[in-house]
């Protein structure tokens, strides 16, 4: 059974770990399936392009638990290792509990837990910490050991070795500092792959640092890939877990905005899914989910002012950082005007966190600097108060996506604000999409929602709510009917 690498805080060194054993196995020619806890982007990207598999996210509350170990068994019982890395603390969940945290997902799976500790002004009240984090609950982890990070020479080692001796937890490994183990990051977290100039060099020393400082003849087992689910309960637990969410029910459609229950549809039907350096904050499920509907996926880079797919029936707007590259956007003209042709043409829509930005009437990049977007919903988006939490969504009415009363689990997080503008754009009579609600966090009504958009800062996890891609799908399969049969045009011209 593999493990979970977790850490009693963010900044500990988790991510490291787990990048350095998968560039390891890696080095080895062996295939490491990465998993990770939580609603994370930056972290599953890195480990993706470190292992060359793709990173599966682990999150009981945008999932369900039933998708947890589904996915999990699935997917690493696919490859000859596999681990999972935590996120934030290891009983960190939603609000002050720990629902969701690292902890009730090691629990639920049974798997044993390596606590990355920053062990570098620390001496003997390592025990203390430790001990503590190990003894904790509900609820309570098998810790497996410890791995210590930011170790500053022998002697620091050996005294932490011992301190860890004296309750009795294995010590798996001590990495010391090292410039390749400093990873940059910025305000969401960490700089994608494609931003880490020196990857290729940094992955044959996160290799060598693994040899040489990590424990391998214990830890090493403890990267073994999952049995087969256990055959009682669920029939379907070891099957693909795409086709078994497609093989759930629909359920809440009305006939207004159309439904898909089927697994397949008219040959032809593409996608347009922005796919730049300003927009990749995406879970392959959903990909996978409208592939699997029959549609074609057809990538759209704004940021490079490329003209929407020939004959693209839906526009895919995921998160990213829009805010860094907000001049070069504004700048995009051609994509721009064919989004708005698009929305003129009732072309479906799905914007979320930082799509959504593109589709306001500004943008302000980090300097404060304000750059004209689509023009689409009457906003201008500014740097301001973090909003970071789950939260639990009610659709206030009948959308693109969603139905009247539907309760949908999400995550928000992102460092841009709205503020209203004083011109209504063509998208202003747009309603409130739903009303939000969270630890923390007031109750408010967010997001625009119309027959044939959906936008709103919400994360969502489509394995969460298999009925959003097959809504998604039946809209496109009716918008491209309608451009095939010239109902609907883009009209005018791709330049503007």
């Amino acid at each position: 059974m593999p493990c979970l690498i977790a850490a009693p805080g963010s900044g500990s060194g988790k991510t490291l770990l787990s990048l350095s054993l998968a560039a390891l196995a890696r080095r080895r020619g062996l295939r490491l399936q990465p998993f990770k806890v939580g609603p994370d982007y930056l972290d599953p990207q890195l480990l993706s392009r470190v292992s060359g598999q793709t990173c599966r996210n682990l999150d009981p509350l945008l999932c369900g638990e039933a998708w947890v170990q589904r996915c999990f068994h699935w997917h690493g019982r696919r490859a000859d290792l596999a681990l999972v890395e935590g996120v934030m603390g290891l009983f960190d969940g939603r609000g002050p509990g720990s629902e969701g945290s690292s902890a009730a997902v090691a629990v639920q799976l049974g798997l044993p837990v390596i606590l990355v500790v920053e062990a570098s002004r620390q001496a003997g009240s390592i025990a203390a910490l430790v001990r503590g984090f190990r003894d904790h609950g509900p609820p309570r982890v098998n810790l497996a050991g410890v791995v210590l990070n930011r170790v500053g020479s022998e002697r620091h080692r050996t005294l932490l070795a011992e301190a860890l001796a004296a309750v009795s937890v294995p010590m798996l490994g001590a990495l010391p500092r090292h410039p390749s183990l400093e990873l940059p990051s910025r305000h969401l977290g960490l700089l994608p792959p494609g931003e880490v100039s020196d990857l290729e060099n940094r992955l044959a020393t996160w290799a060598a640092l693994a040899e040489r400082h990590l424990d391998l003849p214990r830890l090493w087992p403890l990267l073994a890939p999952p049995p087969p689910a256990a055959p009682e309960g669920d029939p379907e637990a070891q099957g693909d877990p795409i086709q078994a969410l497609l093989r759930l029910p629909a359920h809440g459609d009305g006939r207004a905005f159309g439904d898909s229950g089927s697994r397949t549809t008219k040959a032809g039907v593409r996608v347009a899914v922005a796919s730049d350096a300003a927009f990749h904050f995406r879970y392959p499920e959903a990909g996978e989910l409208l592939t699997a509907l029959g549609l074609e996926l057809c990538s759209w880079s704004p940021l490079a002012d490329q003209p929407l797919p020939p004959g693209a029936a839906a526009v895919l707007l995921p998160g990213g950082y829009p805010e860094l590259h907000s001049e070069r956007l504004a700048a995009a003209r051609r994509s721009l005007a064919d989004l708005r042709r698009a929305f003129g043409a009732g072309i479906p829509i799905v914007a979320e966190c930082g799509g959504l930005l593109l589709l306001g009437r500004e943008l302000c990049d980090p300097q404060g600097q304000s750059h004209p977007m689509a023009g689409l919903l009457p906003f201008r988006a500014r740097r301001g108060e973090l909003s970071l939490g789950y939260r639990q969504a009610t659709a206030l009415g009948d959308g693109l996506l969603v139905r009247r009363g539907e309760r949908m689990q999400g995550h928000e997080f992102h460092r841009w604000q709205l503020e209203s503008a004083r011109q209504q754009p063509p998208a202003a009579d747009g309603r409130e999409l739903w009303q939000l609600e969270g630890w923390g966090s007031a109750v408010r009504a967010e997001g625009w929602r119309t027959a044939h958009l959906h936008a709103s800062w919400l994360h969502l996890h489509w394995a969460g709510f298999p009925q959003l891609p097959r809504r998604l799908a039946a809209a496109a399969r009716q918008a491209a009917g309608a451009l095939s049969a010239g109902t609907c045009s883009m009209g005018g011209s791709a330049q503007e």
